[in-house]
């Protein structure tokens, strides 16, 4: 896998207010691929040659009744392109498009506090197109692939089509920020309206309340500006950090502050948690959540990913957010048109059965008209679970990702 690299870059949108993109790439971009249309996962409702750079669900925001709606995205060298999933099965007519000459990505986009995975695609014509992927690492990647996408059209107007992208010589990789003054950037990141989102987080078995992880305050000091990069975000949080305006919690970050150099006492990643210093006048507390059980949602997050599963009452095939978490081993999953956070099931792993089911012919239990890449988890309590991965690729890492933990 490719070193983590920084891609930062300015775009200019004719009739808007410039804006800086600033994308943490966080690993190896989809290697590009011509596919005949008509064929593989990749099928378009033409009879031409697609290159396709990437493909896979996202959520999107409507333009129309603001509601969220997943949907299967094409990224092409000029355009991205998305279908609507229908019955287990997606459609052959593409539901629309967003073209990406002169588009401005902004990543991440933290205008919904419940949907911190979302990034922002605004095209030429000023149309927002609102976006979010089922983790920071696909959020990222599918930025950094669409910047990359619309950097190469810019680039091939001005020099004729070499292609290759343009960087901002005026970030060096690796700058460290000047002259900053702590004392406000923490008072922008208390503040109740625009300030970074508190809320619980659970660690081996235990709530902790109103609290943040590290990667959501990377996130934040990148969005409202007061960093370039993600670097320079995790050097002005250390910085926070030392100063005592910000305070480590739980055993991850705390293990983190004791081993770390003095550059990194603060570390981007999901699972680090941390609150403000206790002089803080209280901002506002999130109540504890009570509906679930603490100790199903403290395990370590093993892996994230949109699959279709059938319902037990309907059978209908619904897109869902799938989480498999370890120390216990539990699966749940959510709805992600919903800004609720909590599950909407999931079941313990210990004792299950999963297995590949075949693509020649519909396997019994299997209602509707189904795409493929079909698997089955048998439970303890004897409960069947089917579910479709979008590739067979996909299929094949859930399924060995889940038997390591049964």
């Amino acid at each position: 896998m490719d070193k983590p690299t920084q891609f930062v870059g300015v775009y200019t949108v004719s009739g808007c207010v410039h804006a800086r993109v600033c994308i943490y790439i966080v690993s190896m971009r989809v290697d590009s691929r011509v596919q005949q249309a008509g064929t593989g996962t990749g099928a378009m409702d033409t009879q031409q040659k697609v290159t396709i750079l990437r493909e896979g669900f996202l959520v999107k925001r409507g333009h129309l009744v603001h509601n969220w709606k997943a949907r299967w995205f094409v990224l092409t060298p000029d355009k991205l392109i998305y279908y609507k999933y229908e019955g287990g099965k997606r459609d052959s007519c593409q539901r629309g498009k967003i073209m990406l000459k002169d588009c401005v990505i902004t990543c991440p986009f933290l205008e919904y506090d419940n949907r911190p995975l979302v990034f922002r695609v605004q095209t030429k014509t000023c149309v927002d197109h609102f976006l979010e992927a089922c983790s920071r690492e696909e959020r990222d990647e599918w930025a950094g692939d669409i910047a990359a996408a619309a950097d190469k059209l810019e680039a091939g107007a001005d020099t004729g089509g070499d292609g290759s992208p343009s960087v901002s010589p005026s970030t060096p990789a690796g700058s460290q920020p000047h002259n900053i003054n702590l004392s406000k950037v923490l008072e922008a990141m208390y503040d109740v309206h625009s300030g970074i989102n508190m809320s619980n987080h659970v660690e081996q078995g235990r709530m902790y309340t109103n609290c943040f992880s590290g990667s959501a305050v990377v996130d934040w000091l990148v969005f409202m500006q007061q960093a370039l990069t993600r670097a320079e975000s995790v050097t002005l949080a250390s910085a926070l950090l030392e100063e005592g305006f910000l305070r480590t919690i739980g055993l991850r970050s705390v293990e983190a502050l004791r081993t770390a150099g003095l550059s990194e006492l603060f570390i981007d990643d999901s699972t680090a948690l941390y609150s403000f210093s206790d002089s803080l006048k209280k901002r506002g507390c999130v109540k504890a959540e009570t509906t679930l059980s603490a100790v199903e949602l403290s395990g370590h997050v093993i892996k994230r990913g949109y699959l279709l599963k059938q319902g037990h009452r309907r059978e209908n095939w619904k897109i869902r957010l799938f989480v498999l978490r370890s120390e216990p081993s539990f699966i749940h999953y959510y709805d992600p048109t919903k800004d609720d956070i909590s599950p909407v099931g999931g079941f313990p792993l210990r004792g299950s059965l999963v297995s590949s089911l075949e693509d020649n012919g519909v396997p019994s239990g299997v209602k509707g008209n189904i795409q493929g890449n079909l698997f089955k988890i048998i439970t303890q309590s004897d409960t069947h679970y089917f579910i479709q991965a979008p590739t067979n690729r996909e299929k094949m890492e859930w399924i060995d990702a889940i038997r390591e933990h049964t």
